[in-house]
């Protein structure tokens, strides 16, 4: 489903990545493990199309996203890509369901389906009694489950998680760990995850792990 070969990126005469080739099929699990500065975060946001590579082409159900640009390429992301980060990035002032709906309604779907989808997900994510709770009102924890549900609103065919628990402490860590899979089983969505979390890492379908830019062991 996502196919990655020869990907290569340079930070100035810093040569980050050294030729990535990855594979992930549809309903994987997959985490990226590797010490710090390795590549693993650069190496997401270029699967996930936030930055581009220097060498290298990248395949998204049989579609070159690597060619694509400019609006052409925000449009593909949002409809086909869905994103969790460490710190949330939920917008402040708006509220849990707004956060989740905004992605479908920059999508051009019908208000209703959209906030009806939003519902779904966010009671499926437990945190279904706090749709009108803006970020402050929320837990560390429910914070990041809105954020999941937003990255889930336009039925992506790929989720990327960038350290998804890392401003977690452990029993939120570990619940969110069991909704990937929740998640997985409902849904059949596909994650691929950095994490230094060795339970969530352990936990999935296969390891890729990463070392001074390369892959060393697929898992």
């Amino acid at each position: 489903m996502l196919i990655a070969k020869g990907i290569q990126k340079y930070y100035g005469n810093l040569w980050v990545l050294k030729g990535v080739d990855v594979e992930i099929k549809k309903g994987e699990i997959v985490s990226i493990a590797g010490p710090s500065g390795s590549g693993k975060s650069t190496l997401l946001h270029i699967l996930g199309t936030l930055d581009d590579p220097d060498e290298g082409n990248i395949f998204l159900q049989d579609k070159k996203v690597s060619e694509l640009r400019g609006k052409p390429l925000a449009s593909f992301r949002n409809k086909h890509i869905g994103f969790v980060f460490q710190f949330h990035h939920l917008l402040p002032e708006f509220s849990a369901l707004e956060n989740v709906c905004i992605p479908g309604w920059l999508a051009g779907r019908r208000k209703k389906e959209v906030q009806d989808r939003a519902k779904e997900l966010l009671n499926t994510l437990g945190v279904g009694e706090r749709l009108e709770n803006k970020p402050n009102a929320l837990s560390g924890g429910e914070q990041q489950r809105v954020a999941v549900a937003r990255a889930l609103i336009n039925n992506p065919d790929i989720v990327f998680a960038d350290e998804p628990t890392g401003n977690l402490d452990s029993a939120n860590a570990r619940d969110l760990h069991q909704l990937f899979f929740h998640l997985r089983e409902k849904f059949q969505q596909t994650f691929l995850i950095v994490t230094h979390n060795e339970e969530l890492a352990q936990m999935s379908d296969r390891i890729l792990h990463m070392k001074d830019g390369k892959i060393t062991d697929k898992g």
